[in-house]
């Protein structure tokens, strides 16, 4: 993750563990101006202050509060502060799924094209939830399935389907054999297009079917178990960084985290604290 700090026009990005994404950009812009210029990917933009006006195909638009703004590939823009203050935003640049693992393919240029900005208080939280899961190394797995939810959204809003076809029956074969290969890819781990493939379901539709049969996300009942064998590890005596790892954590800092989540103090307190600790 690069970052600026000091000058005032703050920048940040990274390219995240994940497919389909292949940068994550976030900025602050009191005088920048952008030129006229293209991307070769999807660029999924909110802004938390201040706001954003730019062209596209000759048209005027902006991006008020609230507002998500969806660029197409190949397509010239520009962008510039609306207010005098400027303007903070988030970014995703996102593979076309033509060509990669993106969640939007060619065909919704036009529709991108004719409605740029979707005022959409869903599809903005889960974009928010997804740069969350973004910023921490080690949440790939959650941050693949936030973000086949956000393509899921956007694919209804610019190509509006059946309800059948929004809201496919959640199937609990699906959700079962892949609860039995997260029971068995603990510590490993498995990433969501994989884990579609080998259960032979649509990643979205695997996600859901899992949520609707055991009233928890995939990614929550896979850190569970592993926070589950940590808590055995570390109550064996093992050190939080050695146990970090042969639980599956990124690092040490990934299992406090999730493991203060779990459990509610820090696995220092919980193996150290000199008090016994219940479920």
């Amino acid at each position: 993750m690069a970052a600026r700090d000091k000058d005032p026009e703050q920048i940040t990005a990274w390219r995240p563990a994940v497919q389909g994404v292949t940068e994550v950009f976030h900025a602050r812009f009191t005088r920048h101006a952008y030129p006229m210029h293209v991307h070769d990917t999807w660029t999924l933009l909110i802004v938390d202050e201040g706001a954003v006006r730019y062209d596209l195909e000759r048209h005027e638009h902006g991006t008020p509060l609230g507002t998500v703004s969806l660029l197409p590939p190949q397509v010239p823009h520009n962008g510039s502060a609306a207010t005098p203050s400027g303007f903070r935003k988030r970014v995703l640049y996102l593979e076309s799924g033509t060509s990669g693992a993106g969640p939007l393919d060619d065909s919704f240029i036009g529709p991108a094209v004719d409605t740029p900005d979707l005022v959409d208080p869903l599809l903005r939280h889960r974009i928010g939830q997804l740069h969350a899961a973004l910023a921490h190394p080690g949440d790939e797995l959650e941050a693949a399935a936030r973000l086949t939810l956000v393509g899921e959204r956007l694919r209804e809003r610019l190509r509006p389907a059946s309800a059948a076809d929004r809201n496919p029956v959640p199937d609990k074969r699906v959700a079962a054999r892949l609860r039995e290969l997260l029971d068995a890819r603990v510590v490993e781990g498995v990433d969501l297009a994989e884990a579609a493939r080998l259960v032979h379901a649509h990643p979205a539709h695997l996600v859901r079917s899992f949520g609707a049969a055991y009233g928890i996300a995939p990614h929550q009942y896979l850190m569970a178990r592993r926070v589950d064998r940590a808590r055995r590890l570390l109550l064996d005596g093992r050190p939080a960084g050695e146990v970090a790892g042969e639980c599956g954590f990124y690092d040490q800092s990934h299992l406090s985290r999730h493991f203060k989540r779990v459990v509610g103090v820090p696995p220092g307190r919980y193996a150290g604290g000199g008090s016994r600790t219940g479920s």
